[in-house]
C-alpha cells in the first residue's frame, strides 16, 4: 500500500490544486446554508447574533401562490431542454458523419459550434431583434405567409417554447462535437465487416454507431440528470419580463427576485438549499442506474 501511494504521490500532487479550489469555493461557501434557518440581518454578519427561525423560511416559501408554478415551469423547461439536448445531438452526430466530403462536414461543425461561445447577454440582444413582433426577421416572414405576428418573449403560451429552442440551438453543437469525437473511436474493421455482410447504413448506425456511442451517451445523460432544476437563469435572467412570469419564471430567478431584490436572504437562501438537494438526490439516482443498467462507472 505504502509503496503504490508512493508511485502514485505524482498524481495525487497534480490534482492537489483543484482539490484545494473545491474545498475554497465549493465546501467552505457551505457555511451559508445556516441563513437558510435565520431570520438574516446582513448588518450582523454571518456568525453574527441572527434569530433562528427554524423551518418557517421553508414553509413561508411552499405557502406562495407562485411557488407551484415555477416548479412546474423548472421541470419543464429543464427536461425538454434536457431530452432534445440529447437527442438532438446525437442525430445530428450521426448525420454529418455520414458525411464524405470534409469541407462540407467542417464548414457545418464550425457553423453549428459557434453560437455556443456567445454569451446569452449577446444572443439575448440578437434574439429580442430576430422575434420582435414589430420588426423581428421571423414576424417579418409571417406576415409574408399571411400569418398572424407572434410576441415570442411576451406570449405565456410561446415564451417556454421560446427559451427551449433558443437553448437547443445555441448548445447541441456542442454535443455533437462530443458524439463525433465518440464515433471516430469506433473500429472502422466494424463497418468494412458489416458492409461485407450486406448491412446498409441505417445497420450500420443502429447495430454499429449507436452501441459504440452508448458510454458516452449515459455519461452525458448521467451528467445532465443532475441538472434538472437548472433551468438556466443566464437565458431566463436576459429574455423574461414581467409578461411572463406565469410560464417563464423558474427557480433561480425566483431566488434572485426574493433575494436581491427583495432582501429576503433566508427565504432565498431556502429555496436554493432545497435546490441542491433535489439536485444530489437526482445526480446520485442516476449514477445508480447507470451502473444498473449500463455497467458504467464514473467514479
Amino acid at each position: 500500500m505504502r509503496a503504490k501511494l508512493i508511485k502514485e504521490l505524482p498524481l495525487h500532487l497534480m490534482i492537489l490544486p483543484g482539490l484545494v479550489f473545491i474545498v475554497m469555493f465549493s465546501y467552505i461557501p457551505m457555511s451559508g446554508i445556516v441563513i437558510a434557518f435565520q431570520k438574516f440581518i446582513p448588518a450582523k454578519g454571518l456568525f453574527g447574533d441572527q434569530k433562528w427561525v427554524g423551518w418557517d423560511n421553508f414553509e413561508y416559501v411552499m405557502s406562495l401562490p407562485s411557488f407551484t408554478q415555477v416548479m412546474w415551469n423548472t421541470l419543464f423547461i429543464a427536461s425538454v431542454k434536457l431530452i432534445l439536448g440529447l437527442i438532438i445531438p446525437i442525430i445530428f452526430a450521426i448525420l454529418l458523419n455520414e458525411l464524405k466530403n470534409q469541407v462540407i462536414k467542417r464548414s457545418i461543425q464550425t457553423a453549428i459550434y459557434l453560437p455556443y461561445f456567445l454569451s446569452w447577454v449577446v444572443l439575448g440582444g440578437i434574439l429580442i431583434d430576430i422575434l420582435s413582433p414589430s420588426g423581428g426577421i421571423v414576424n417579418g416572414f409571417l406576415g409574408m405567409l399571411g400569418l398572424p405576428k407572434i410576441f415570442f418573449l411576451g406570449d405565456n403560451n410561446w415564451f417556454p417554447f421560446t427559451l427551449i429552442g433558443s437553448d437547443v440551438w445555441k448548445n447541441f453543437g456542442y454535443g455533437t462535437i462530443i458524439y463525433l469525437a465518440a464515433i471516430t473511436g469506433i473500429d472502422p474493421g466494424l463497418y468494412e465487416a458489416a458492409t461485407i455482410d450486406g448491412a446498409n447504413r441505417w445497420h450500420k448506425v443502429w447495430h454499429i454507431t449507436l452501441p459504440g456511442m452508448r458510454m458516452v451517451i449515459v455519461l452525458l445523460s448521467v451528467l445532465s440528470l443532475g441538472q434538472l432544476l437548472n433551468a438556466g437563469f443566464d437565458q431566463v435572467f436576459n429574455l423574461y419580463s414581467p409578461l411572463v412570469y406565469e410560464s417563464g419564471d423558474i427557480l433561480d430567478t425566483f431566488v434572485y427576485r426574493i433575494g436581491l431584490l427583495d432582501a429576503q436572504y433566508g427565504v432565498a437562501t431556502a429555496v436554493g438549499f432545497f435546490k441542491s438537494i433535489i439536485s444530489l438526490t437526482l445526480i446520485s439516482v442516476s449514477y445508480f442506474l447507470a451502473y444498473r443498467f449500463a455497467k458504467y462507472r464514473i467514479f
